[in-house]
Parts: structure tokens; sequence; C-alpha cells
């Protein structure tokens, strides 16, 4: 359209070209103006919500478009705020989630969704037209809202381990819930604070801890040789004999030359003089016995030659999340 008044090309320009029905009445649009372009110049997105041409909505417009459908004091959330925030396993797809305050009503309609809640909170962000919850709040939703404990778990660990949030927040979060909302979220808040980078590394460090013969374990240290030269980050770290556990899993890479890379990092530890021991997800889920037996080997074997000069440095202390 060419003869927009100043007022409706502004909203156009600052809402990525979504407006809604009060937005085009406040600005002179009369109601059968506005009934006569829906559906020919203009698509209708949501109740009330147009983008003023027939083209198919970008991402961002449907996201500003469920903003304006759910009011000026719904905020993005769950799968789509945690996506948004950069937590790449919070699957949010094409639906939008959105939150209100109560006492404004959930509801839904074609691609969006708002639910009411009674938490506040108060680290909201802005993003031009976007307004997100917090990345702590956003991660905890999102885990909510996710149908399996290991899809949970990812979610937490990934939104530490991106250093998006503490686990302390993520902890308060989940201490914010009802009972029975928070249940299913124990298991994959401990995960997260066990300093793991992945849910089957946060396996394998609860099988370690069950063993009466390794020492407490390190997740993800910072390595470095006596002269100070980096060194690849093990995913399970024994400091007393030098000893790295490596998590070796397809579906963790983007690409076979991830893969590649993935493994022949581990070249550099050994190189150092670091044992490094190699253990796939399945073998921990399907025989976690002989896994811990081998290790447990490797760690005795290890104990017989001279540590090598490498010095870690820890990350995160293995503690339960929110204990006392």
């Amino acid at each position: 359209m060419t003869d927009l008044t100043p007022v409706v090309r502004d909203l156009l320009a600052r809402q990525d070209g979504v407006v809604t029905r009060e937005q085009l009445r406040g600005a002179g649009f009369t109601e059968t103006a506005i009934r006569w372009h829906a559906g020919r110049g203009w698509r209708v997105l949501l109740p009330g919500v147009f983008l003023m041409n027939r083209n198919d909505p970008r991402p961002r417009q449907r996201l500003v478009a469920g903003l304006l459908w759910g009011g000026e004091r719904s905020v993005l959330s769950g799968p789509t705020a945690a996506s948004l925030h950069g937590i790449t396993s919070a699957g949010a797809r094409d639906r939008v989630h959105l939150l209100v305050p109560a006492p404004l009503a959930s509801r839904r309609s074609g691609f969006a969704e708002v639910r009411r809640t009674v938490i506040h909170d108060d680290d909201t962000r802005s993003r031009g037209p976007l307004r997100l919850s917090s990345p702590a709040r956003a991660a905890v939703d999102a885990a909510r809202a996710a149908r399996t404990l290991d899809a949970r778990s990812a979610i937490l660990i990934e939104a530490v381990q991106r250093e998006l949030t503490t686990v302390d927040d993520l902890a308060e979060w989940v201490h914010r819930l009802r009972p029975r909302d928070a249940a299913g979220l124990r298991l994959p808040l401990e995960a997260a604070a066990s300093g793991a980078w992945s849910v089957p590394e946060a396996e394998l460090l609860d099988l370690v801890a069950t063993s009466g013969a390794l020492p407490d374990a390190w997740a993800n240290p910072s390595l470095c040789t006596g002269d100070g030269r980096a060194l690849t980050t093990p995913d399970v770290w024994f400091d007393d004999v030098a000893m790295a556990v490596m998590v070796h899993s397809r579906r963790y890479h983007s690409s076979p030359d991830d893969w590649d890379d993935t493994v022949d990092a581990d070249g550099d530890l050994v190189t150092a003089g670091v044992v490094v021991a190699g253990v796939t997800p399945h073998r921990v889920r399907t025989s976690p016995t002989e896994v811990l037996r081998r290790l447990e080997r490797t760690h005795a074997a290890a104990r017989g030659r001279p540590r090598p000069d490498v010095v870690a440095t820890p990350r995160y202390l293995r503690q339960a999340a929110g204990g006392g």
C-alpha cells in the first residue's frame, strides 16, 4: 500500500510489518477498511493481528505477531525463548509460546499459545520488538515442556554449558514451581549441576560415582602441559593419575568432519602422557558394570607409571543442585 500514514509506517518499521486491529483503528483505519484488506492485500496471522502483505510470515514476524496477540504484558517463553537465548536442544519448532501474568487468561490460537503465570520474572530481556523471559526461566519452562528425561536434562545442561545461566538460577526457578511440576526436573537439575556438557557425560559421572575404587571425578576441567600449552578438555578426569575419559557419540557432532576432529583431538592428550579411555553412551547405558570395571582397571594401571606434568583446573565442583 502506498497511502499509509506516517504513524502506520512507523508501526510497520518497528514491528516487522505486523500490526493489530487496535493499532490500525488508532491510526485512522475504519473497521470496514480493515475487513476489506484482510484476506486481499493483508494476511491474517492471528485474531486481530495482520501482516500487511500476502507473503508467508518470516520466523520473527510470527514471534512479533504472537506478542501482539498476547498483549503488551506478554513475553516469549518456554521452548521459544530458550531457542532464542541459544539453547539448541529446546526444540521450539513452529509454535510460539508466551506467558502473561495472572489474572490474564491462558488461551491458544493457530501457532500461538499463551499461558498465564503467577511467578514473577524480574530478568526479562528485550531484543528490538521481541520480549523474552529470562534465560533461566526459559530453560526451566522448556524443560518442563519436554517429554523425556533425556530431553529435559539436555536443555538444562546446555543452558549451563553455554553459560547462559547458572545452576543456582535454574535451581531457584525449579524450587519456585509447584511440587508436582518440579518433580520431573530434579534429576535434570542434578545433571546440570554435575558439570557435564551432555546427557551421556552426566550418566557417566553418575556411574563412576558408584565406584569404590575410583576417586572423585572432575567434569570438563581445563588442561595444560607444565609449560602452559593448552590440551583438549576431557569429558571426565581423574587428577590423581592424569586419566581422561572421553564420551564418543556421533549424535552430539553435527558432521563427519566434526566427529573425526573430536576423535583425533584425543591424540594431544596421549602425546602429553595422559591415559585416555573412550566410552560410548550406548555402552554406558547397556553395560554399565562392564564400563565401570574397565575404567577401574585402566585407573589401576595408570597408577603404575609416573604422573605426567599436566595441570588440571576444575571448572565445576560436583554437588547436588540446590542441596544442603
